[in-house]
């Protein structure tokens, strides 16, 4: 089992790795042309209600609800009653995202007040962020029909199309900056529509892979169908349960609005650079775990259960920890070579870099939060993350209060990363408690090796990278330079690894009991 999982997350990591490969590039090409100013701000505020509606319910609450439910038809019901629960799914869901699309455009002015009320003081900003909304709102709609989709076939093992589906945002949204924009009265507006389209071109394909297995839905109202009250009752805690990093963040966009000029924008850019290592490897794992646990569930194998999850705590912290000091030590250096063009300046780089420090320092949070979550979730559990959610939610937002007065903008990417921590630290004492998940055997000395490993990449980069460097080179300098640091690093990580004896079958699923 461990070694299909490893082969699956292998997959989805690297088609995620594609997307977040593009998701640069656009944001490249963003800074390069936009520069941060009150349309840039405008614009990631606006971005983040869909994109937050879509983590809140596509890839949260609604894929934690839904693809235990779809695995248990699959394992125990009949391919015509799948057919049918997928169909009345799938039209009891369309009703409920247009009546939600259609309260979102229509109340876009109060959605902008209640996201970022700062905009208020800034006639202009605020009335250019509401367009900005209505045009971007749909958005959400296809897209939670897309992880509709896609959890039909990451429940079926069809990992690859779902992964790379996402990457047809940042392709959208690239064409959209270099061709639309300059062709609009307000240049933002231009990549307002490219997202838009993105929703229309990811949900098109995903199509034929449905038409491959046959489960090409058709809508049905199920309001009254068992199944589909199932996914409801479940949805509503699931909601909050496995969205609370992101409720943290857009609190963090709520607070940033009444901060300095460009204080969004740095948010939004720091938070792009954690959102890589997070993408590649959190969602990854969570895409692949969450239809394995809810299997083993259904089964009624507990072993495998458990040893699922212990499979996906060791990955994390052996690919989250070396990617936490890369981020810590060359942030200034990544935002650079990333974003420091033109309109993206030195100030940008440096202010920018301070809340991706205080970012990075809670990646392995995020990180494991999207492992354990699952482990409450495929067993129908969504009260106990919902209540820890509600403690960590409130610890982070009382963090913001006291930090942001000290540290501003950088101060609610720390107060974030801590909530997370604390989060994760709940769930995973409760798993251990109630014997849902019992560490396999060699935890201490795995957790000696990539300790060790980690002290000696982060003292290489400390004593031996300036990032004064970075400001005085040119473009193709930086990205030879950062490149090799990069490289530097995991070679030191990975050879400390391979000295202290940790072997690649302890990736491939055969650490347990083998440390």
């Amino acid at each position: 089992m461990s070694r299909q999982l490893f082969k699956s997350t292998v997959v989805v990591g690297s088609m995620t790795l594609i997307s977040r490969i593009l998701g640069f590039i656009r944001d490249m090409l963003i800074a390069h042309i936009f520069g941060v100013n009150l349309a840039t701000d405008a614009f990631f505020v606006v971005f983040k209600i869909p994109n937050f509606l879509r983590r809140l319910f596509a890839e949260g609450a609604f894929a934690h609800a839904f693809v235990p439910i779809l695995s248990d038809y699959k394992e125990r019901g009949s391919r015509v009653a799948l057919k049918q629960f997928i169909d009345k799914t799938a039209g009891t869901l369309s009703v409920f995202l247009l009546l939600i699309t259609l309260i979102g455009v229509v109340a876009a002015p109060v959605l902008i007040m209640l996201i970022a009320p700062g905009f208020a003081w800034q006639e202009t900003q605020y009335e250019l962020s509401v367009q900005l909304l209505q045009i971007t709102f749909p958005y959400f709609l296809f897209i939670t029909l897309v992880a509709f989709a896609g959890g039909i076939l990451n429940a079926h093992g069809q990992f690859a199309i779902p992964a790379l589906t996402p990457a047809f945002l940042n392709i959208c949204m690239i064409a959209a900056a270099i061709w639309l924009a300059p062709l609009m009265g307000e240049p933002i507006k231009g990549l307002a529509w490219g997202v838009l389209l993105a929703g229309i071109v990811q949900l098109l394909f995903q199509v034929p892979a449905l038409i491959r297995l046959g489960l090409v839905p058709r809508p049905r109202l199920g309001f009254n169908d068992a199944g589909v009250k199932r996914i409801i009752s479940l949805m509503i805690p699931a909601i909050f349960s496995v969205s609370v990093t992101q409720i943290n963040l857009l609190l963090d966009t709520l607070f940033a609005s009444f901060l300095t000029v460009g204080s969004v924008s740095w948010l939004y850019y720091s938070d792009r650079l954690v959102e890589f290592p997070s993408g590649i490897l959190g969602t990854a794992l969570a895409t692949v775990i969450l239809p394995n646990l809810a299997g083993s569930h259904a089964a009624e194998d507990a072993a495998a259960f458990s040893n699922a999850l212990d499979w996906g705590l060791r990955l994390v912290i052996l690919i989250a920890l070396p990617a936490t000091i890369g981020l810590l030590l060359l942030a200034e250096p990544m935002l650079s070579t990333l974003f420091q063009y033109n309109e993206f300046g030195v100030n940008d780089v440096h202010f920018a870099g301070q809340s991706l420090k205080a970012y990075s320092f809670g990646l392995l949070g995020f990180i494991l939060i999207k492992i354990l979550v699952p482990g409450f979730t495929s067993r129908g559990d969504m009260k106990t993350p919902v209540r820890y959610g509600v403690y960590a939610m409130m610890a982070s937002l009382g963090l913001n209060v006291a930090l942001v007065f000290v540290l501003a903008h950088a101060g609610l990417a720390l107060a974030t990363s801590l909530g997370a921590f604390f989060n994760a630290a709940l769930l995973l004492i409760k798993l251990k408690k109630d014997k849902i998940y019992q560490p396999a055997a060699g935890w201490w000395l795995f957790f000696g090796r990539v300790l060790l490993a980690a002290a000696a990449m982060s003292a290489v980069l400390y004593y031996f990278v300036d990032a004064e460097w970075w400001n005085h080179w040119n473009s193709l300098t930086r990205v030879i330079n950062l490149a090799k640091w990069i490289a530097v690093g995991l070679v030191v990580y990975t050879l400390t690894l391979l000295l202290t004896g940790l072997r690649l079958k302890h990736l491939a699923g055969q650490m347990h009991g083998q440390a």
